[in-house]
């Protein structure tokens, strides 16, 4: 009973702000201002304390620091998704006006595709116990891979559902407002917009293998993940268009992030021999996220000069007026 009223103002709330979300800012195309960024920020952070406080009252203190661990590692993880949405961006030139519904369809996709992930990984641990090893020795893999690679490097041109998409659907190469689909001499064509989507949505899938073993070392209640999961990348949207401009000063929150993925991962590991209390993964957490962002302040990089984001002879998708629009 408890779990079904937790599930119906899970519901409600995130029914409602996505209802005010696309009535506001989906009818007419434009880029989040900072002061728009921060409200709905905001908004999406005081709601997850907001269904936090409620599980908390409802379903007692452990679900309620688990579902609060488990948030502030899906949303710090969330954090880094940005770095690469920023760079696929940049990639296929997208218009800022255009980019938050790209946004916005990507995470209501990530939104069933994670439910999928999130059912099927609690399934096989509950079966396949043993699984929970091969999860954690993953995430220090991971850890270790992203530390030496230094840089996020995209990619698009190699990723294989791109590739298939343009050779069975024809692609009008240029922007046609914010419609995905538009009518060519009688033909239905992808826009530019379409290969963008496909790219961000098979990248938020890449993210989800890391982020869905993490959360598993915290917590194997498949209610407290997912909804952990959704509270986390449903304030994205907005968090990118406020952290866009200034995301080359956290020069070592990717450091904290692979700290946190390598903590989580031997948590994994020894979780047979010793239980770390949810508490103590919690203020771990917190502390080498708040250290990673202390330190990038305190030892911000040198500035470069900026490079241009396409190489010479490169021409980005141009932006038409014309031709018949149909989503």
């Amino acid at each position: 009973m408890k779990v079904l009223a937790l599930w119906g103002f899970f519901g409600g709330l995130i029914v409602g702000a996505l209802a005010v979300d696309i009535l506001r800012f989906m009818k007419k195309p434009h880029a989040l201002s900072l002061r728009e960024a921060s409200i709905w920020t905001l908004i999406w952070v005081s709601l997850a304390a907001l269904f936090g406080a409620a599980v908390f009252a409802i379903d007692g203190s452990a679900k309620g620091m688990e579902f609060v661990t488990g948030y502030i590692v899906e949303w710090s993880l969330s954090v880094d998704n940005l770095f690469v949405f920023l760079m696929i961006f940049q990639y296929f030139a997208v218009p800022a006006a255009y980019q938050q519904r790209v946004l916005f369809l990507g995470i209501l996709g990530a939104i069933v595709l994670r439910g999928v992930f999130i059912a099927t990984a609690v399934t096989l641990l509950s079966y396949f116990a043993w699984l929970i090893y091969v999860f954690g020795a993953f995430l220090i893999y991971v850890a270790i891979k992203l530390v030496r690679a230094g840089e996020v490097h995209v990619e698009p041109q190699k990723n294989p559902v791109l590739r298939f998409f343009r050779r069975v659907c024809p692609i009008d190469d240029s922007y046609h407002s914010q419609y995905f689909v538009v009518r060519r001499e009688g033909k239905l064509m992808a826009t530019a917009l379409v290969p963008v989507m496909i790219v961000i949505m098979t990248t938020d899938i890449m993210f989800a293998v890391d982020s869905i073993p993490a959360i598993l070392a915290i917590t194997r209640d498949p209610f407290i993940v997912y909804t952990s999961n959704i509270f986390a990348i449903l304030g994205l949207r907005a968090l990118f268009f406020l952290l866009a401009g200034i995301m080359g000063l956290f020069r070592y929150l990717q450091v904290g992030l692979c700290a946190v993925l390598m903590f989580i991962g031997v948590k994994m590991l020894i979780s047979e021999f010793v239980h770390i209390p949810i508490g103590i993964s919690l203020g771990v957490v917190a502390t080498v996220l708040l250290g990673s962002v202390a330190m990038s302040l305190l030892f911000p990089a040198a500035q470069e000069p900026a490079a241009p984001s396409r190489q010479p002879g490169e021409v980005p998708p141009k932006e038409e007026k014309s031709g018949n629009r149909v989503s």
